[in-house]
């Protein structure tokens, strides 16, 4: 079967879109896999399919580059938004779910195949701490460690060892290092699993990071300039009223379409 994709990018995180909105594609871990392969395919953090929904504007449904199907990505549901904006799905504000449930990504900047898109984030209700390190889900679970460096920092191995805690951490977990860098800006690097290595962003974890960043030290920040290696997002939110809940949580960054082609599923 001939499949027409899009390619999207937001901050380095890089993804494969699918307007399956007639059902036919068959989203399999293998031929995802293959698909994301950077050397025998497209090349992808991950693969992302737009559906039709019968209450929103469309339902997004995330694949990680290995295959799995994943609850959530920041960045990729802000390049989604971008992707149904192209395919002339919804207006200024879109709604649509992922399996974490129901977003907005209200769409801003507008100029040719780029956008800045600013994404809804389900709300924050429990942090835990260990010593050294905090874990909360935003979408999916993510590991939070405060460094000196983080440009010196082994993120792909001791970023993989944690991921495979399974004694702390039984589902695994994203594993985020942060570098504070001044009251509401920080530096950060991500191994994400899944893709099982460093990207060079992730929403999901800019957003764990800056409310761990709120909740551990900076009590009155609120909003948050985030660098990663590619590029700059920020996030924004309420907190409280108890010191665990983080509620209208909205992350902000760049995406752009890449490119379009297609692909034959023989071919993988």
């Amino acid at each position: 079967m001939q499949v027409k994709f899009a390619k999207y990018e937001g901050a380095g995180n890089d993804f494969i879109l699918i307007d399956d909105r007639e059902e036919l594609f068959r989203a399999d871990a293998a031929l995802v896999a293959a698909l994301c392969d950077r050397h025998f395919g497209i090349g992808a953090d991950g693969l992302m399919t737009l559906r039709r929904s019968a209450e929103l504007d469309c339902s997004m449904r995330y694949y990680n580059a290995d295959g799995s199907l994943g609850e959530m990505c920041g960045n990729g549901a802000r390049c989604f938004a971008l992707f149904a904006e192209h395919l002339g799905i919804g207006g200024e504000t879109k709604y649509f779910d992922a399996t974490d449930g129901c977003h907005t990504a209200r769409m801003g900047r507008l100029k040719g195949m780029t956008g800045e898109v600013e994404l809804g984030m389900i709300n924050v209700s429990e942090i835990r701490a260990g010593e050294g390190w905090w874990f909360l889900n935003t979408g999916v679970p993510h590991y939070v460690e405060l460094v000196q460096d983080v440009a010196g920092t082994d993120v792909r191995g001791l970023g993989r060892k944690i991921r495979y805690d399974t004694e702390r951490f039984p589902q695994g977990t994203n594993v985020n290092f942060v570098e504070i860098t001044g009251d509401g800006t920080f530096r950060m690097r991500t191994y994400e699993r899944g893709v099982e290595n460093e990207t060079l962003a992730c929403g999901t974890g800019a957003t764990a990071a800056a409310i761990i960043t709120n909740y551990a030290l900076q009590h009155e920040t609120t909003k948050y300039r985030i660098t990663v290696p590619g590029g700059e997002l920020s996030v924004r939110f309420t907190q409280g009223p108890g010191p665990q809940t983080y509620t209208n949580i909205r992350l902000t960054g760049p995406a752009r379409r890449v490119f379009s082609g297609t692909f034959e599923t023989d071919n993988f």
